[in-house]
């Protein structure tokens, strides 16, 4: 395994999803190899955690296509390259602008609330695991009103294949989400869904692009 930095994990809450979050960072990031295999054991010592939590971290994974669960050889790492992050983000960023625009109309009172007090939520977000949670929440809601079928079930591809874990790699992109998502919600209250749209947008392919350059940089 060719990972060294000190992988444990101290708070216990949500264990198998803090667990699933270091090993993805470490697979997008490159430290572990595409072919490189997982073991269960390994890691659960390096992060001071049972078996369970990676068992469960794994299946995860597998479902979001970054590792694939290999009879008699466990977890193995699959390729990701900067041209399939490219190729999420520039998709993600249509798509969700098109489900945006179909569902600020007919999202309601209740909705909007919720969507202001998870954008209170992660302005006030002390560590990332939390931003993360909330941040997905927040998109989640944005499109939740949209009566494309087809279009939620491309954005939940796209969402399964490379979850929204850029606060956990990128610097400064909490606080410049948090600016984005402000401006987001200010379009819904007003029921401008072009602008939310665009926005929406915008902000997705600002962090692909921030993204590709950042893993661009270490040579990856």
């Amino acid at each position: 395994m060719s990972i060294n930095q000190d992988l444990r994990i101290e708070n216990r809450d949500t264990l198998h999803l803090k667990v699933c979050n270091v090993i993805r960072e470490a697979i997008i990031r490159g430290d572990f190899k595409p072919g490189e295999r997982l073991k269960q054991s390994d890691l659960a010592e390096k992060m001071g955690v049972s078996r369970m939590p990676v068992r469960e971290a794994f299946r995860k994974l597998e479902s979001e296509g970054l590792i694939k669960l290999e009879p008699h050889k466990g977890a193995v790492v699959k390729s990701i390259s900067i041209k399939d992050i490219e190729e999420i983000y520039a998709l993600r960023s249509e798509l969700e602008k098109m489900a945006v625009y179909q569902s600020v109309d007919l999202l309601t009172d209740e909705d909007i609330a919720q969507l202001s007090s998870l954008v209170a939520e992660m302005e006030k977000a002390d560590d990332a695991d939390t931003f993360v949670q909330y941040n997905i929440d927040f998109h989640r809601l944005l499109v939740k009103r949209c009566n494309w079928e087809r279009l939620n079930t491309f954005i939940g591809t796209l969402w399964n294949g490379l979850p929204q874990q850029t606060p956990h790699l990128l610097t400064g992109q909490i606080e410049t989400s948090n600016t984005e998502h402000r401006k987001i919600l200010e379009a819904v209250v007003k029921k401008d869904k072009e602008t939310a749209a665009n926005i929406v947008s915008e902000h997705i392919y600002r962090t692909g692009e921030s993204l590709i350059e950042s893993l661009k940089k270490e040579g990856k």
